[in-house]
């Protein structure tokens, strides 16, 4: 849902309601600062929808931004998810700790721990950023996701129950 991005927002709930009707969800890759200008196209699509990459904030918010607010109150309708990913993509922190990403990483982890996942973004296919270390960014996972309750259920029984496996 970014400029250049494969659909327009224009087709979205279109294609909503077609994936829903295989049990799929919706995956969005969107400049967070974004979404409270979609909250009611987003809050009538049917099935999942799952929000990649932190949000991605193209531009550094607090936690009391009105899109992150806006995120955080979609997860509390059951059927929004976020995934916890690629942080070098958008962070103007940058590395290694990528904070700015980490804040809101942190408080959406500990907002809706049953509606997080993470993942690497491997195989980092955005051209002209440098390649993250994995093993780092597995690292820096412990930092947004600190307790092992919640880590567990990011990593293992959160996609597990998305996925059906």
């Amino acid at each position: 849902m970014l400029p250049g991005g494969a659909l327009p927002w224009e087709i979205l709930e279109t294609m909503a309601a077609r994936v829903a009707n295989f049990g799929w969800h919706v995956q969005l890759q969107l400049d967070g600062r974004t979404l409270p200008d979609r909250e009611p196209l987003l809050k009538k699509l049917p099935g999942t929808l799952m929000v990649d990459h932190v949000g991605k904030f193209l531009e550094p918010v607090t936690i009391d931004h009105p899109g992150l607010l806006l995120l955080l109150r979609l997860l509390e309708n059951g059927r929004t998810w976020v995934k916890l990913s690629a942080p070098y993509e958008w962070s103007k922190a940058g590395p290694p700790n990528y904070a700015d990403a980490g804040q809101l990483a942190y408080t959406l982890s500990r907002a809706a721990p049953d509606r997080t996942l993470w993942a690497t973004n491997w195989p980092h296919p955005t051209p002209g950023l440098p390649r993250p270390d994995d093993a780092w960014l597995l690292d820096m996972m412990l930092e947004w996701v600190p307790d092992e309750l919640t880590r567990n259920k990011t990593l293992v029984d959160n996609p597990a129950r998305l996925y059906g496996f």
